[in-house]
């Protein structure tokens, strides 16, 4: 019988619905066997709330609608502050049959209004005058409550990051909460349940807070201190309400106590010290502590209220949080006699230590690398990072253990200096993999075991960098959110996993940091970057200024939720508006005296200078210009904005038009005859028919002369193999993909990688480091093929915002003979995997089966003798099966290098 299933309000996954910043949360659900002929004619919401002593329905809502995602806030009333409600769905079909309701979904909204915080903001009272780096600092307040309680929110927030203990228990999961944010426009605070926690009598509450991203050092080429402020501070509102309706709150004020806690280094680059001889027992709990302890004590500072123009909010996004443990593969002694651990994965987190007997003020060092060169760990490409943690023992005999709480590493090996004790280190420690709590959507599987490889590449590297912002590498002293490799990214991120909420939420901050510049975006966000002269431009640059409206477009494209334009609009508009354009010949091109970072990190590039590729800076800026015009007058239709559309669509075409004459020869020769300037041309539809297919068959050309390897940086690669695709070419597109020789998508996998690389040579055939400043072995950008390997080898495409439509058709091709992949879309999950077989006389049987949720139609497109069959189909499953005769060599060869 059919049922209702996955009830979720906006993008919060159940049951992490607590303290949202909703208030007229959209709704959406899923079905469960359902027939395949079933169509929803309308549905029935239920909203009910909770009262101390039952469930209370507050409104039925009952529509004619075939809507199931996304379904705006039925009912009259937003929500308010603290209001607990829950939903109810029933929905009944075309032939008027009813399905029972569905279990209820639940939702709790936060602290809405400033005005719902009563809470002070406290400091340690030496914080002022802090230059150096800080140790953490813990702060407590005991308080006495009355039972029975019905329930218990804590409310918190900290500039910096920070842990939170209830009666010595640890509150949440989160891993450095609150996040990273614009601290000076925006601050996230979390809200956790804490009912359980607490005791009759005496309780005590107590916070751990760092420096974080806050205080601590950050930035590019070292970066900077006190970016945001000079210490830290933190905000505290626990509310408790009882049984019988009244409520206590305990806030932070004057009347709480700190110290500097054991951990006397806390930086975000080189690592923490954990000093266990400084640990102050029962810190957290109403316990008597000793003397000793008690005497370090001191009142907080309270500080002036949090200024008006920072925004406390709870964010949009998911929070980072400890996902995954990984044990150590291999222990083995380097040259020089040290102890290193592999781990097998280069990953993000740290490492975590048990079983540890030694002596007092002993100490363990764990210094962290992604490769390792001349059988060492490799240090050189973390620049002014030391990524090293350290622990001191107490001398507890009955064992220790460590764990950091304020640090996170980019690494695949560990060196383990100072291990004590009878415990065997292999099975003592652990790698713990930190990201922001994504759920993963995509999945892709072929018949080449190195492009498999690569897509868990890629999988990895995305992992490792989406870690409260989009990072551009998790490592070394930078970890920054650099706006050009996430607009690039975008569209393959997701494909394989749900971020929307997370870069929903960091697109605020972009928006943000633009208006603080003057309508320029940052080329990082949050803009760490602000104390740099050099890198905090206010100059416009292309790629990753168009991130404005490249991101929204395809977050959007994926969910069909117009909604994010719509928050995003302004942004996007005041960037197009601010391109400076030249002020003679090409007027609707870029100024050519505006420097362009262009196809960035070009194999072409020397390694001092990845910004001097093979093509023309200036037609890439102009080639994204295009497309950002072509995107933006899309948006402004979708809009409604009618006279924005008007403009953007001329704007465009104008500039599409003087792109051909400064750039394109009338046959379709582009000046900077290079694998980007084609591949750009191609899919941004720069070309008219007759220049398409010149450029076309010249670019096959380039890619023949250079033995299929890749001549394309940043800009050009997660269009290079499309457009092979796109004119025709696909097994040419097959043998770039399939090249293991440098630089190619598989030589990093031939030379042991986990991750994507930022440079295609990182590591050179020799095992030596690439010698170039930006060597990071983790870096997403080089990933965004993966969605070339959904598309075209699996075949499963995307025609329509949201997945209402899509296409399974199979590029058959080079020695692939099988090949899957799936996606969870709004509605539910669609698939799709193929397989072929030789048989007698050069025929080929293929067979092709598709998965498909219901309110989705697919086109199935197989190969049928000569030609094509393209069959539509809706929900259910369906299965193909076909003969052809294969019609292509493999492999291609390629071209003598000179012409």
């Amino acid at each position: 019988m059919i049922s209702i299933s996955d009830v979720q309000f906006e993008r919060y996954h159940q049951p992490h619905t607590l303290g949202v910043q909703e208030t007229r949360s959209r709704i959406s659900w899923r079905y469960k066997d359902a027939p395949g002929d079933f169509q929803q004619e309308g549905y029935e919401i239920e909203l009910s709330e909770e009262t101390a002593n039952s469930q209370v329905i507050l409104s039925t809502v009952r529509c004619t609608s075939s809507l199931s995602s996304l379904v705006p806030w039925p009912f009259k009333q937003p929500l308010t502050s603290r209001q607990r409600v829950s939903v109810r769905v029933r929905v009944w079909d075309q032939k008027g049959q009813t399905t029972p309701w569905s279990e209820p979904a639940y939702l709790e909204t936060g602290l809405l209004s400033r005005s719902d915080w009563h809470c002070e903001r406290i400091a340690a009272p030496w914080g002022p005058k802090t230059s150096e780096p800080d140790p953490e600092q813990l702060y407590r307040k005991e308080f006495v409550i009355k039972t029975p309680i019905r329930q218990a929110r804590l409310y918190v927030t900290a500039q910096g990051v920070y842990e939170a203990e209830i009666n010595g228990r640890r509150v949440g999961d989160y891993f450095l909460a609150p996040g990273w944010t614009t601290y000076d426009g925006r601050l996230q605070y979390q809200t956790y349940d804490v009912t359980s926690m607490l005791s009759a009598d005496t309780n005590c509450i107590g916070v751990r807070v760092a420096e974080g991203w806050f205080s601590g050092r950050i930035g590019f080429g070292g970066g900077h201190r006190n970016i945001w402020g000079s210490h830290t501070a933190l905000m505290v509102q626990l509310e408790i309400t009882y049984t019988n309706s009244l409520v206590d709150t305990i806030i932070s004020d004057e009347s709480w106590m700190v110290v500097r806690g054991p951990i006397r280094l806390a930086e975000i680059y080189d690592g923490e010290k954990y000093d266990a001889t400084q640990e102050i027992p029962y810190w957290s709990t109403p316990a008597p502590t000793s003397s000793d302890s008690a005497s370090g004590w001191q009142p907080v500072l309270v500080m002036s209220p949090l200024p008006e123009s920072v925004e406390l909010t709870a964010g949009f996004g998911e929070p980072v949080r400890r996902v995954e443990v990984i044990k150590p593969i291999e222990q083995f002694i380097t040259p020089s006699g040290k102890v290193v651990l592999d781990f097998g994965q280069n990953l993000v987190g740290y490492v975590r230590l048990a079983n540890i007997n030694g002596p007092r003020g002993h100490k363990i060092t764990i210094s962290h690398a992604e490769v390792l060169e001349n059988r060492e760990i490799a240090t050189r490409p973390l620049r002014i990072c030391k990524a090293v943690d350290e622990y001191t023992l107490k001398g507890d005999k009955h064992g220790e253990h460590y764990e950091p709480r304020f640090t996170f590493h980019g690494f695949r090996y560990a060196q383990i200096e100072g291990w004590v004790g009878d415990a065997v280190l292999e099975t003592s420690v652990e790698a713990v993999v930190c990201h922001t709590d994504m759920k993963k959507t995509g999945s892709f599987s072929c018949s080449e075991m190195l492009i498999n490889k690569l897509h868990q590449n890629v999988c990895w590297g995305m992992r490792g960098n989406f870690l409260s912002v989009p990072t551009d590498c998790p490592q070394r002293d930078e970890r920054l959110g650099w706006s050009g490799d996430l607009a690039l990214f975008a569209p393959t991120a997701t494909l394989l996993y749900d971020c929307f909420g997370m870069l929903k939420n960091w697109l605020i901050d972009v928006e943000f940091d633009q208006g603080i510049l003057g309508g320029v975006p940052a080329m990082v966000t949050p803009n760490a970057t602000l104390p740099d002269p050099i890198w905090c431009r206010r100059i416009p640059c292309a790629i990753w200024h168009d991130v404005t409206v490249l991101a929204p477009w395809a977050l959007y494209e994926e969910t069909g939720d117009e909604s994010i334009l719509r928050q995003q609009y302004k942004s996007m508009v005041t960037w197009i508006r601010k391109v400076p354009r030249n002020k003679s010949g090409a007027t609707h091109l870029w100024d050519t005296s505006i420097f362009q970072l262009g196809d960035w990190l070009d194999p072409a590039a020397p390694p001092d200078a990845p910004w001097k590729g093979a093509t023309d800076s200036k037609m890439v800026a102009n080639a994204f210009l295009v497309h950002s015009l072509d995107l933006i007058s899309r948006i402004s239709n979708l809009l409604g904005e009618a006279e924005d559309k008007a403009e953007f669509e001329t704007e465009a075409q104008t500039s599409r038009k003087e792109f051909r004459e400064e750039y394109v020869t009338p046959n379709g020769r582009l000046v900077s005859d290079s694998q980007t300037a084609y591949t750009l041309a191609i899919c941004f539809d720069l070309l008219t028919p007759v220049q398409r297919v010149h450029a076309g068959n010249r670019l096959v050309e380039l890619v023949r002369r250079n033995g299929f390897k890749i001549g394309t940086g940043f800009a050009g690669t997660p269009f290079l193999c499309e457009a092979l695709a796109l004119t025709g070419n696909i097994q040419v597109a097959y043998s770039m993909l399939l090249e293991k020789e440098c630089p190619s998508w598989l030589y990093p996998v031939t030379m042991g990688a986990t991750t994507v690389w930022e440079r295609w040579d990182s590591m050179l055939p020799d095992g030596t480091i690439n010698p170039g400043e930006m060597t990071s072995f983790n870096h997403y950008a080089f990933g965004a093929i993966a969605k070339f390997l959904y598309e075209r080898i699996a075949g499963l495409q995307r025609l329509e915002p949201g997945w209402k439509k899509c296409r399974v058709a199979p590029s058959i091709g080079a020695e692939f003979s099988h090949a899957s992949a799936s996606h969870v879309t709004p509605y539910g999950s669609v698939s799709c995997s193929w397989d072929t077989e030789n048989s007698e006389g050069g025929i080929t049987i293929m067979n092709l089966k598709v998965l498909i949720p219901h309110n989705v139609s697919c086109e199935v497109v197989v190969p049928d003798g000569t030609s094509e069959k393209r069959v539509t189909v809706g929900p259910g499953e369906w299965t193909f099966n076909t003969t052809f005769e294969r019609d292509y060599e493999w492999p291609i060869k390629p071209l003598p290098s000179k012409s």
